[in-house]
């Protein structure tokens, strides 16, 4: 498709777009919960991050801070299962130094990845939780490939749609997307969408997923919150969107985060409301370099932005039901672009 003058992917490629970045899942079995790896291949890539929900989940962000020593990131996780999900990255560092790749030390490499975590606990009924082998055996599915979207990986239990008052939510997952520009700057996106709010398709402002009311239509969470209708707040630490946003632009550490702080943006274009309490949203950011051309990093923080926001609405359009809860594609709130 074609959004403002860009080429946006159908999802066959997605952030695997950029040259050097692949992509791994590994959901768990009974597809409830899992974890996904985003490798960035050779050297790494300079990385930076935006954290600005309320409720994080994190490891390794400090490290991303300009002001600090190490640029360049070897892998990026994404997990469910909540703080116990962080120990997806143990296994790809695992992966990592089997085959030599880090940061190069004395006593040897040490494989630089930050992680987040989503609040997927008790989806379904599910107790299972992303262990290191979880990260190991989704590093080592990593392809330059199709990325797939929906309920794998990270997104394998997240839900939108939580912002209570009798209200029920709705199944999300992990979409993905990419713009390419006739000049060969490409920018791309990947994120797991457990947002306590809806999701909102920035093209025609329609809700596609969110909050539905006892008789299972969109309750549309802007005209309840404008309303001033009744919902008990959603609980801290149970939500959140987490992502990554990779381009081969050159940039520096720093405008590497501000290439993240603006895709953040993404977010708000397209979660009603975003940023919340109750949510941990972070978003990660890569720059591998491999691109020639002078790299604006207002620009690409703009391209990171569109690409987020069509990666949000299509981890709800590649959602399937699960969990007892329908999928956009059974309410028929599909955009009709997907169709």
């Amino acid at each position: 498709m074609v959004a403002n003058g860009q080429t946006v992917s159908p999802g066959a490629k997605g952030i695997t777009q950029v040259p050097g970045i692949r992509v791994g899942h590994f959901t768990l079995p009974g597809g409830l919960t899992g974890c996904t790896v985003v490798l960035a291949d050779g050297d790494g890539a300079v990385g930076g991050v935006a954290q600005r929900g309320g409720a994080p989940g994190t490891r390794e962000t400090d490290l991303l801070d300009p002001l600090n020593l190490v640029e360049r990131v070897n892998a990026i996780v994404l997990s469910g299962g909540s703080a116990f999900g962080l120990d997806a990255a143990q296994g790809v560092l695992k992966y990592l130094e089997e085959k030599n790749i880090g940061y190069k030390t004395n006593a040897g490499v040490v494989p630089i990845v930050p992680s987040a975590i989503l609040f997927d606990l008790g989806f379904g009924g599910n107790k299972t939780r992303p262990t290191a082998d979880c990260g190991y055996k989704a590093a080592n599915a990593a392809t330059n490939g199709a990325v797939a979207e929906g309920n794998v990986g990270a997104g394998a239990g997240a839900t939108v749609g939580k912002i209570g008052g009798g209200r029920r939510p709705m199944k999300a997952g992990i979409g993905s997307a990419a713009i390419v520009l006739p000049s060969g700057l490409i920018v791309g996106a990947i994120v797991a969408v457990n947002a306590v709010g809806d999701i909102i398709d920035p093209m025609t402002g329609n809700v596609v997923a969110g909050a539905r009311n006892p008789d299972g239509k969109l309750a549309d969470a802007r005209k309840l919150i404008r309303s001033g209708a009744q919902a008990a707040p959603p609980r801290p630490g149970e939500n959140t969107t987490i992502g990554v946003v990779a381009t081969n632009a050159r940039l520096t550490k720093a405008q590497a985060s501000r290439m993240a702080s603006m895709a953040d943006d993404g977010l708000a274009r397209a979660l009603y409301p975003s940023h919340t309490l109750s949510d941990g949203d972070t978003v990660f950011a890569l720059a591998t370099g491999g691109w020639n051309g002078n790299a604006d990093v207002s620009i690409v923080g703009a391209l990171a932005a569109d690409a987020m926001s069509e990666a949000i609405v299509r981890a709800a359009v590649m959602a399937k039901s699960s969990g007892g809860l329908p999928a956009a594609v059974d309410i028929g709130s599909v955009p009709a672009r997907f169709k």
